[in-house]
């Protein structure tokens, strides 16, 4: 889309704003309307768009938009197209000056495809016949014209929107998805063998000693059973702990009901503001998920202080998150780009956070204290903790967050390139099926892990396996922001704003995903510790 700053050129005056939605605010959209008049149905040849006197400056500032390949973003009938403002010519290099020449295009056709009453199809190109010299920093007078040709079509008006997402059925891109979920298939099936392994012969053995009685041969294989009385011992920071199951619930139930959204046909590629509007509604409605999962979780070990789990539930994630668009925020308006959000739209989101979010954050709050239970815990906890054997570097928390991260990230990495490209482009590159299958792989290999990593933990002895299990699950994350940073200094980007605009924006997202992954990598850990406790006590 046209920036105001290039708008203007374009635009008539007074510019007329189109009032925007809430998403379209958060998604940095400020449209505005052009002068081309593309009446249903009628053709235009050559049509005089306006005559504009460019001086040097604005020369200059036209010719550093085609250096920097800018192009122009219009919407008809809610339907997207694009067309670049200028074209460089390296052939018209000269003896006698060794630099190529730069053209404005000053003509435009639309062509458009109808079906009865509706607009089908829609697209703009540049005539590379029709442009004018602006390599120089001179005034010059440019008489802008358009032309407009109406075809039928017999495409159906429901199958519009298709062709934005047919980019990634491109063969070179169906390849690419393929592979990446061939990879994401290897890697779970040996995590399986593995952790059948695990199951079938040496958990099996280790029940079979605690079985038979052998103290003896008990004391030399079987290290988890000796620290039955500590490892349902309540974990260190049960507040934060709490907060961060709540929290990390809430964005799981957040993600899954967008996946519910764009299965519906709610959310499809390029409908302007819809993903932003769904995520502030979504996450303030979930609210109360988040206030439900902290306070039942918390009240499970004591009946007073849930308040202050569901106090850190609503900060967790929002806190940083503001911090950070605020700073973000700044940096935008230093730049005078329409990224920059309005401080009408800061309050309305304030707004919605006080009386909608918290509001429903306490009701969650209340429902999981009073609809709260007891732990349940195969064996009882002993009054003292068991002291912890010093451990070897490799089964220490951050090898195993560094093991558990990478192994996840490798299976989801390929997919992480089209989604970073979706989110930093102007094509979408990632169908939402695929994204979905990737996103159900990730899950089942954070449970795999988990659980691994932490029979691995409790086989030496090792009793402290809550938080642990959150680190390892979560540390993903820590890959994806990785990541993003490898992408950025890949691309073309450059400066203070996209810089900062990537960093932080993608830390909000693997922020989530952090949340998400240790609250999954622990509940399938606890899962798993209660089973196999639970089998020692049947025996």
């Amino acid at each position: 889309m046209l920036s105001l700053k290039f708008g203007i050129l374009w635009l008539a005056d007074p510019v007329v704003h189109k009032k925007e939605s809430l998403g379209e605010v958060l998604s940095g959209d400020r449209l505005t309307s052009a002068l081309y008049k593309l009446n249903f149905r009628e053709n235009r040849i050559a049509e005089t768009l306006c005559h504009k006197k460019l001086e040097g400056d604005d020369v200059a500032t036209f010719r550093d938009a085609v250096i920097n390949d800018f192009y122009f973003q219009m919407y008809y009938d809610d339907l997207p197209f694009w067309g670049f403002v200028g074209k460089i010519e390296e052939d018209s290099w000269t003896l006698e000056e060794n630099t190529p020449k730069y053209f404005l295009f000053k003509h435009v056709q639309f062509d458009v495809l109808y079906n009865g009453n509706q607009v089908i199809e829609i697209r703009a190109f540049s005539d590379p016949d029709q442009v004018v010299d602006i390599t120089e920093d001179v005034g010059i007078d440019v008489k802008f014209t358009y032309s407009v040709t109406w075809n039928a079509t017999s495409a159906a008006f429901e199958t519009r929107m298709d062709r934005y997402s047919r980019a990634s059925s491109l063969p070179i891109l169906q390849q690419i998805h393929w592979f990446s979920f061939i990879n994401s298939i290897v890697i779970i099936m040996l995590l399986m063998g593995l952790l059948t392994l695990l199951f079938m012969r040496r958990l099996k053995n280790d029940l079979r000693k605690c079985s038979t009685g052998d103290e003896e041969e008990e004391d030399k294989e079987v290290g988890w059973k000796y620290i039955h009385g500590d490892v349902f011992r309540c974990p260190q920071n049960l507040s934060l702990f709490c907060a961060v199951l709540g929290t990390g619930t809430q964005l799981l139930t957040l993600v899954c009901c967008l996946f519910v959204l764009v299965c519906f046909g709610v959310l499809y590629p390029y409908n302007r503001g819809t993903l932003g509007t769904a995520l502030v509604t979504l996450y303030s409605v979930t609210s109360v998920v988040a206030g439900y999962t902290a306070a039942s979780f918390h009240c499970q070990f004591a009946e007073t202080g849930w308040e202050r789990s569901v106090l850190l539930a609503g900060i967790l994630y929002a806190g940083p998150f503001f911090v950070i668009v605020s700073i973000l925020n700044v940096v935008a308006v230093s730049y005078g780009v329409t990224a920059a959000l309005p401080s009408g739209t800061i309050m309305a989101i304030i707004l919605i956070y006080a009386f909608l979010t918290i509001p429903l954050l306490a009701l969650g709050g209340v429902l999981g204290y009073l609809f709260r239970s007891e732990f349940y815990a195969p064996c009882a906890t002993k009054r003292y903790p068991r002291e912890i054997p010093p451990l070897e570097w490799y089964r220490k928390t951050p090898f195993q967050m560094f093991l558990g991260g990478f192994l996840s990230f490798s299976a989801i990495v390929l997919e992480l390139q089209h989604l970073y490209a979706s989110l930093w482009g102007y094509k979408i590159c990632t169908l939402p099926s695929i994204l979905f299958l990737t996103f159900i792989i990730l899950i089942l290999l954070t449970t795999m892990l988990s659980v691994g990593l932490t029979y691995i933990q409790l086989s030496v002895e090792d009793h402290e396996w809550w938080w642990r299990s959150v680190l390892c699950g979560g540390s993903t994350a820590m890959f994806m922001l990785a990541y993003s940073i490898y992408f950025y200094l890949r691309s073309s980007m450059s400066g203070l704003l996209q810089l900062s605009f990537v960093i932080g924006y993608n830390g909000c997202m693997c922020y989530a995903f952090f949340l998400m992954l240790g609250t999954i990598g622990f509940c399938a850990s606890l899962m798993f510790v209660r089973y196999i406790y639970r089998a020692v006590k049947s025996e």
